[in-house]
């Protein structure tokens, strides 16, 4: 079963993600820069396979994007 993250910064040699622990429980990753998709970015979502492999979801990624473009817009409104 694979799972998601999701780079909140880099910090040194390391992207600092962001996924969900037990429950709704908020949990940290530091994921070496070395390790990631090329290419990878602060707010992109990884995948991590059941082998380990990391891959940018890209659907996920832009659909997060916009949800956040959108309650900007609102604030502005």
């Amino acid at each position: 079963m694979s799972r998601t993250v999701t780079i909140d910064r880099f910090e040194g040699t390391f992207a600092i993600c962001e996924g969900e622990g037990h429950g709704k429980e908020v949990k940290m990753y530091a994921i070496e820069i070395a390790e990631l998709p090329q290419g990878a970015k602060e707010g992109d979502v990884l995948v991590i396979s059941d082998s380990g492999e990391l891959s940018v979801d890209t659907n996920e990624t832009a659909s997060r994007r916009s949800k956040i473009k959108k309650m900007q817009d609102s604030l502005w409104e």
